[in-house]
C-alpha cells in the first residue's frame, strides 16, 4: 500500500471565524478556499462540517460541535514567545497556560482556537538552543538540559 499523508482536518463551527483566527491572528496562509473547506499551507485543513455529512451522522453532531471536544494539539514555532503571547492576549484568546519553560528548556504557550482546539507555540529549536547556550555557556550543559546531541547543538549555535 502506498498511502500518502495529505492533511490534518480540524472540524470548526464557523469557518469564517476560524479562518480569521488562523490567518489574521496566527499569520497562516490559505492554500485553497472552497467555502466551508479551507486548506492552510503547512498541512492542515479547516472544515465546517454539516449535520448531513456521514461523520456527524455516525458520531453524532454533538461529538463534532461540543465546546469541550479536544483530542489533539496543533504545534507552531515562533522565536519571540512573549510577543506572540501578548498579541494573543490582546485579541482575547483563551490560554491553557502562559509562557512556560518545558523540562528540556524550550519555552511554550498553549491556547485554544474558537472551537477549543488546543494550539501550542514553541520556540524554534535554533532559538531556544541559542538562548540556552548563553545561559549555560557550554555545549555539554545545553546537551544535558535538552537531550540534543552536542554535534547538533554546535550546528545550531554556529560553533566552529
Amino acid at each position: 500500500m502506498n498511502l500518502r499523508f495529505s492533511s490534518s482536518v480540524i472540524f470548526v463551527k464557523n469557518i469564517e471565524r476560524s479562518k480569521a483566527f488562523y490567518c489574521q491572528l496566527l499569520g497562516q496562509k490559505v492554500k485553497h478556499d472552497f467555502g466551508k473547506n479551507v486548506e492552510i499551507h503547512g498541512g492542515f485543513t479547516l472544515w465546517e462540517i454539516r449535520s448531513k455529512h456521514i461523520i456527524p451522522e455516525k458520531l453524532g453532531i454533538d461529538a463534532i460541535e461540543t465546546k469541550t471536544f479536544n483530542r489533539f494539539e496543533l504545534y507552531f514555532e515562533f522565536d519571540d514567545i512573549e510577543t506572540i503571547a501578548r498579541e494573543l492576549k490582546n485579541a482575547g484568546v483563551e490560554f491553557l497556560h502562559d509562557v512556560h519553560e518545558e523540562p528540556w528548556g524550550q519555552r511554550t504557550i498553549r491556547f485554544f482556537d474558537p472551537d477549543r482546539h488546543l494550539i501550542e507555540v514553541g520556540e524554534t529549536l535554533q532559538y531556544f538552543v541559542n538562548r540556552l547556550s548563553k545561559k549555560y555557556r557550554s555545549v555539554s550543559s545545553v546537551s544535558d538540559k535538552t537531550g540534543i546531541p552536542e554535534s547538533t547543538i554546535r550546528e545550531l549555535i554556529n560553533y566552529e
